[in-house]
């Protein structure tokens, strides 16, 4: 089982853009993410090919269950 923190950020072109962030710290503290993601905005560090991050649009937790098969 693989968990993913994906971020959610709208860009200049008002088309969303994401940040993954593998293995979170559960429970999410929502405090602290909103706050990391604030600072992710006012720093400007990330563009996308349709521009920069702009503003919030959300969060969540992705949760990925691999099952292996065995070939015969």
């Amino acid at each position: 089982m693989a968990k993913t923190l994906e971020l959610q950020f709208l860009n200049t072109a008002g088309k969303t853009v994401k940040i993954s962030v593998d293995s979170p710290v559960e429970p999410v503290d929502q405090i602290a993410l909103n706050t990391a993601m604030d600072q992710i905005l006012s720093a400007n560090i990330f563009i996308s090919t349709d521009g920069e991050f702009v503003s919030k649009k959300g969060a969540r937790i992705i949760d990925r269950n691999v099952t292996e098969i065995t070939l015969g």
